[in-house]
């Protein structure tokens, strides 16, 4: 049932997306020869008003097929191109046309995902960014915050709901020296004020596992960490550290509170594909900087208002968030194995819906929805980068038409758009394999 519903949902985001290309097309005159749900051979078609429509074998998306001249266009003497557009060509209409229809698809998934946060957010509600406590003597005392103010600015940049403050923790990184300038709401008076991190000194190992694994599995190895010195990897599974058994991450992890580490050496026990494993980790000591201050990411119900609001916030914090993390993988911060193919995004759907049957319908239908949001906003995005052989790419050359005064050579975009679009499927290739590895892995 989970890879049904998983399979359903990324149909759903495409056949959404290639609607949204059909439906500006139509508007616009250009003739759509093709509208399939699915890929392969038919399983039945129909023909109406000039469009066929299709359901084909794998049901696994869709495609829009819209009339076009350039793969049949002649050549003077010199090689000058001719091209002769009929009425119903993409290229027939003007640019600003083709780029609304180009825009369509990429808006359509925008649009998907303002649909979903409305029901979630008129459900559950959303999650203000109040602080939840602030211990006495900390940084965040010292700045004067007090439990129950409401952060509205955090470093200069808005702050709407209480994942605007974890997503600028996973995208920035605290300075030592420098002080945070923070806005904050209390009594519905608006506050300013300075926080200068704190410094907590504690050893590490370098470790990263997630709690909710059966057994200890080792998620990933920071680089240069002593557990990367000490030959360890990522998949490789933790069963023992200094002679006391560990049967799962919860073990794990109340091993590490009761035993705290300090700095002396730790024989850690582990299985890699099967074999036992063993070696000597010696903690390094590491400063974190703190604030010391928690805060809410709880939702709160609202009102029918302030429902549209959060849904648009909602809707703008998951496209911030995806340019965040493509703009991350041009500075280092992510790596080619941190994206995610059709086969990860699958899994992560599958895996989202197994997880939230135990909480019933409604939370299981919830966190559905919000993958949906996710996903679509991802898709959205993605599809607007000025690469060639996607939206994007293509609005960038129709952009440039329209100030130009005539388009770019076909030669030159047919060729360019062949190489982009091959070393997408490699990529693609690539990050699928990555996909089953990682799905496979114990």
């Amino acid at each position: 049932m989970r890879w049904i519903i998983a399979i359903l949902i990324f149909s759903l985001l495409i056949i959404v997306h290639e609607f949204g290309h059909f439906l500006l097309a139509k508007i616009n005159g250009v003739e759509v020869e093709e509208f399939s749900i699915g890929f392969g051979p038919r399983l039945f078609s129909t023909k109406f008003h000039g469009t066929r429509y299709s359901l084909k074998v794998l049901l696994f998306g869709g495609s829009c097929r819209m009339k076009s001249m350039l793969e049949d266009y002649d050549e003077e003497e010199g090689g000058e191109e001719i091209l002769k557009p009929e009425e119903g060509d993409f290229e027939s209409v003007s640019p600003g046309r083709r780029a609304a229809i180009l825009f369509a698809g990429p808006f359509f998934n925008f649009l998907l995902a303002f649909v979903c946060a409305i029901l979630v957010t008129g459900s559950v509600g959303y999650d203000p960014a109040k602080i939840a406590a602030v211990p006495q003597g900390s940084p965040a005392a010292e700045a004067g915050l007090q439990e129950g103010d409401v952060i509205t600015s955090f470093m200069g940049k808005r702050v709407d709901i209480g994942r605007d403050l974890s997503t600028w923790f996973i995208f920035h990184d605290l300075k030592k020296d420098r002080t945070i300038p923070i806005t904050y709401e209390r009594d519905g008076r608006k506050h300013e004020t300075l926080l200068k991190p704190g410094v907590e000194k504690r050893y590490v190992m370098g470790i990263s596992y997630n709690l909710d694994t059966e057994n200890a599995l080792i998620q990933a190895v920071q680089e240069g960490s002593p557990l990367q010195k000490a030959g360890l990897l990522a998949g490789d599974v933790i069963t023992a550290i200094d002679g006391q058994k560990i049967g799962t991450a919860a073990s794990l992890s109340a091993y590490f509170k009761d035993h705290p580490l300090d700095g002396s050496p730790v024989r850690v026990s582990y299985l890699r594909d099967g074999s036992k494993g063993s070696a000597e980790v010696i903690p390094a000591q590491q400063e974190n900087l703190v604030l010391g201050f928690s805060y809410n990411l709880n939702r709160v119900k609202t009102t029918p208002v302030r429902v549209l609001r959060y849904s648009f916030i909602e809707m703008r914090y998951w496209i911030t968030s995806t340019v965040e993390s493509i703009a991350g993988m041009f500075t280092g911060r992510f790596g080619i194995n941190d994206l995610s193919g059709p086969v990860g995004v699958v899994d992560i759907v599958g895996r989202t819906y197994e997880e939230s049957r135990s909480q019933g319908a409604v939370m299981t239908i919830m966190n559905l929805l919000n993958l949906i949001i996710l996903l679509s906003t991802n898709l959205g995005v993605m599809n607007l980068l000025p690469i060639p052989a996607i939206d994007g790419g293509r609005l960038v050359g129709t952009l440039l038409e329209a100030i130009r005064g005539r388009r770019v050579s076909v030669k030159v975009e047919s060729t360019v758009t062949l190489i982009t679009a091959t070393l997408l499927v490699l990529l693609m290739v690539y990050v699928m394999y990555h996909d089953i590895v990682t799905m496979i892995r114990p």
